[in-house]
């Protein structure tokens, strides 16, 4: 006897994102509906440490030379990929020469220059088996995969083949020069809250 076939999940779409409670975030992930409990503390504060410390100087040009849009969990609606639509990094920037006004929809459609997720027990597979692979495709420019557990930084760069390069993986607190934000010296220790 065979066994019957499984019938095929209907595919996730924004009204499943939409009817899920304000304690979770969701993600259309390979069609389907990727649902992830709020991050851990040691997450949030590695996550809001970083849009501060590359705010100020590229955001704002507090100390360097500006001409950013730094954003947290930005919901992205690329129209490149249904599968992934829409999909939420941690951190997201793009130039402001590329993207010279916010958007006035509650949703970026612009690919972001550079693309930022911080790691977490729960979702690190995801981010790195799904999320890159799609954030590559989009033709996102940067990417970083921080670890507030490990203390890493690795840095991507988008290969004309489409596909990323490790550039570099930074662990510690030491001061580091990353790009695409090179221009200024980042204090990796302030990203840990130790």
């Amino acid at each position: 006897m065979s066994a019957k076939p499984r019938p095929a999940r209907p595919r996730a779409t924004y009204a499943d994102v939409q009817a899920l409670p304000s304690h979770v975030l969701g993600e259309i992930i390979a069609g389907e509906l990727v649902v992830s409990p709020r991050p851990s503390p040691q997450h949030t504060e590695t996550a809001s440490a970083l849009g501060y410390v590359i705010g100020g100087p590229f955001r704002f040009g507090k100390d360097g030379p500006g001409g950013w849009w730094i954003e947290d969990e930005p919901e992205l609606r690329l129209g490149v990929d249904p599968d992934f639509d829409p999909a939420v990094p941690d951190l997201a920037g793009w130039r402001k020469q590329r993207m010279p006004h916010l958007p006035t929809t509650s949703w970026f459609e612009l690919v972001p220059d550079w693309i930022c997720e911080v790691l977490s027990p729960s979702t690190s597979a995801i981010d790195r088996a799904d999320k890159m692979p799609f954030y590559a495709r989009a033709g996102a420019r940067h990417a970083w995969l921080v670890d507030p557990l490990l203390f890493t930084v690795e840095v991507y760069r988008l290969l004309d083949d489409g596909g990323w390069r490790l550039v570099t993986t930074h662990r510690g607190e030491a001061s580091v020069r990353v790009e695409p934000f090179d221009a200024v010296e980042i204090d990796l220790g302030l990203l840990w809250g130790r």
